[in-house]
């Protein structure tokens, strides 16, 4: 098999990369302002979570997200666990924004380590530890 380079293909096919290229890099704007939109609604759970002394984490609202979103990935034809890893690094970020939030507003909720078990993984929240399919933070929690 011989390697070329896209400048080396025809002009339908460096057609076809660009038009398929321009899809990729909208779509990626498009998940980019969306993942913005999600933290503006999470910051706003975070507020509301602080201002009651409510925990960063919801172990059965993970767990249920979790869930849920592997059922949307299988019937959109997605890998699961790259589905659950990616919602994992979203959680461990909302995580972390959840406790500034908490630890600005005055000692309202402190930090929790919460375990949540899904068919394929262990996840650990609030901590740097994980087992199965999860992202490299260790965290899951989708608490919005």
């Amino acid at each position: 098999m011989t390697t070329s380079t896209p400048q080396e293909a025809g002009p339908d096919v460096r057609a076809e990369l660009a038009r398929l290229r321009d899809s990729i890099d909208n779509i990626d704007a498009a998940v980019v302002h969306m993942l913005a939109e999600r933290f503006k609604c999470t910051q706003q759970v975070g507020h509301l979570k602080a201002a009651h002394q409510l925990p960063p984490a919801d172990p059965s609202r993970e767990a249920h997200q979790i869930a849920r979103l592997r059922r949307l990935a299988e019937s959109a034809k997605l890998d699961p666990a790259f589905a659950e890893k990616l919602l994992n690094f979203i959680i461990a970020e909302v995580i972390r924004h959840h406790e500034r939030i908490a630890d600005d507003a005055g000692g309202g909720a402190t930090a929790t380590t919460v375990t949540v078990s899904t068919a394929d993984a262990t996840a650990t929240t609030g901590a740097a530890t994980t087992t199965g399919a999860t992202d490299p933070t260790g965290t899951a929690d989708t608490r919005e």
